[in-house]
């Protein structure tokens, strides 16, 4: 198993475990960063991976994976050499990527995202898996619809919103000058296929969208933080694309052809991709695909958040 499909199935329990089980889960996690760029790094941990910009305008975060990590993140902040957090982003509402806002919000940074992410964590969810509305100090206190800039650290930071994509609420994180990208869970590098959240508004189509958009946006140079799995370049994000689109249209013309979800899954479709062992399996990115295809506007069946491990 690779260290990528490790750390996402180990979400996926986590996400909906009680706060002493996720205690004891994370225990023996190791939070590690690596610099990117002067200023700007990114922190590993479990989780959605951590984006960090530093210098004398403060430190600006993006994401916090779950809130037993905080102190271990931290810590590595602060052995970057970097101020406590004061500006935290949110890329999108789900708790691998949000769940230590509150500490960090209690600890005095400025939580921004989309305003659908404030939506969904002051909502909660009453699905298949129960999540409890977020406690006030973990809500976004600053939300935008299109996006908003950052000017600091000499850099401009661009949050730059994508709709229904891998939620409705999903923002990619653009350092002009550095030439550095943190796509959240738009882009899943590794071995598996990446989640689409069907209940938070998801679709394959807006998958494709925000690939397209950081294709255009960048250059051979560019690095790309990924949501989860290493970093990435945009050749591989070009890959990743066009496998999104291969498969999108190969199932596409399947309906067409009036076959259905279980005949589609059973074409060998994703084979060629060579992913087995991740934690979305082929036949059930297909199954996120078809829905979207056929039916934009509604939910992914409930029993496909069991193991989703970036619902909620």
């Amino acid at each position: 198993m690779t260290r990528y499909s490790s750390v996402a199935i180990a979400a996926s329990i986590l996400i909906s475990a009680p706060a002493c089980a996720q205690d004891n889960e994370m225990a023996d996690v190791e939070v590690t960063s690596q610099q990117l760029a002067p200023g700007i790094a990114v922190i590993f941990g479990r989780g959605g991976n951590i984006g960090v910009s530093y210098g004398e305008d403060g430190t600006v975060l993006i994401d916090d994976q779950f809130a037993p990590l905080t102190a271990r993140i931290q810590a590595a902040i602060s052995d970057l050499g970097a101020e406590p957090t004061r500006f935290l982003i949110n890329t999108h509402w789900h708790g691998d990527h949000s769940g230590g806002n509150e500490n960090f919000g209690e600890a005095g940074a400025l939580i921004m995202a989309h305003e659908n992410v404030r939506i969904r964590m002051a909502q909660g969810s009453d699905g298949r898996r129960v999540v409890p509305p977020a406690p006030p100090a973990a809500l976004p206190v600053v939300t935008y619809e299109d996006g908003i800039k950052l000017h600091l650290n000499g850099d401009t930071v661009h949050a730059i919103h994508v709709h229904d994509a891998h939620t409705d609420g999903d923002s990619v994180i653009w350092w002009e000058n550095a030439n550095i990208v943190h796509m959240g869970d738009l882009y899943f590098s590794g071995r598996t296929f990446p989640y689409i959240d069907r209940d938070s508004g998801g679709s394959v189509q807006g998958m494709i969208r925000a690939a397209n958009m950081v294709v255009d946006m960048t250059n051979a140079e560019t690095q790309i933080i990924a949501g989860h799995g290493p970093m990435g370049t945009r050749a591989d994000l070009v890959g990743y694309r066009d496998m999104l689109v291969a498969i999108s249209s190969a199932v596409q013309t399947a309906i067409d052809a009036g076959r259905s979800l279980e005949e589609i899954q059973a074409m060998g479709i994703t084979a060629d991709y060579d992913l087995e062992g991740g934690f979305i399996s082929g036949e059930r990115f297909i199954g996120f695909v078809h829905a979207s295809l056929t039916d934009p506007s509604a939910s992914e069946d409930t029993h496909d958040h069991d193991d989703g491990g970036h619902s909620h």
